[in-house]
């Protein structure tokens, strides 16, 4: 995958670098070329001068065939506007805004742009945002014969009900992860764009949960 970075301060360049060990092409943009040195001498990636929602700064850093975007700058509305455009006119699914205001964080996630509040969350999490291709084991029991999986939906299953959810899979889904907070779903809950769900199952059903939610659902 090729992910662009927005923003080199300490988040950002602790992004750039695990995603280059992940195998990933990077990109970091940042409008001060000293913060560059937080990559150290061993980055491979692309580093771009400028800021993030210019579109000739996106080019130069090889938006056009990303997979990933993150916003991860000091400044919220620096961050949401290149979120928008990379989401708007680039089209690229998996985008993420780092977010210093939380109040704020559920009007981004209206818009479709799920945000990562700086106290609650931490750059693996960031990660788990950008590379949704298959889920996350959170927990496992002793045996490691059931496990909790973080796993990714595709974005097809927006406006389900969690219950569907959990009855095409035949497993339960105890909780929900909905911006930065922990939400226990009832019978009527929807499953919303930038959620995340986590299933409780057998660790034999990993993989086949995994292709459901990778996948829109099947139509009846």
């Amino acid at each position: 995958m090729h992910i662009v970075i927005m923003g080199c301060g300490r988040v950002g360049a602790m992004l750039a670098k695990g995603l280059e060990k992940r195998g990933h092409t990077v990109a970091v943009i940042d409008v001060n070329v000293e913060a560059f040195r937080r990559l150290g001498p061993d980055f491979g990636g692309t580093t771009v001068k400028g800021v993030g929602f210019d579109r000739q700064v996106l080019e130069a850093a090889g938006i056009r065939r990303a997979d990933g975007f993150a916003a991860v700058s000091s400044g919220d509305n620096s961050n949401i506007l290149a979120a928008r455009v990379v989401r708007e006119i680039y089209h690229v699914e998996n985008v993420v805004a780092r977010i210093y205001d939380q109040g704020r964080a559920a009007v981004y996630e209206r818009l479709g742009i799920p945000t990562v509040a700086t106290v609650r969350w931490t750059v693996l999490q960031v990660l788990r945002r950008l590379l949704p291709a298959g889920s996350e084991p959170v927990w496992r029991d002793p045996t490691g014969e059931a496990r909790l999986l973080q796993v990714h939906v595709n974005s097809g299953w927006v406006g389900k009900r969690i219950r569907d959810l959990s009855r095409a899979a035949d497993a339960p889904i105890p909780f929900v992860l909905r911006v930065g907070r922990g939400l226990v779903p009832d019978r009527e809950t929807i499953y919303q764009d930038g959620d995340l769900i986590y299933v409780a199952c057998m660790t034999e059903r990993t993989d086949e949960i995994e292709s459901l939610f990778a996948t829109p659902p099947q139509r009846a």
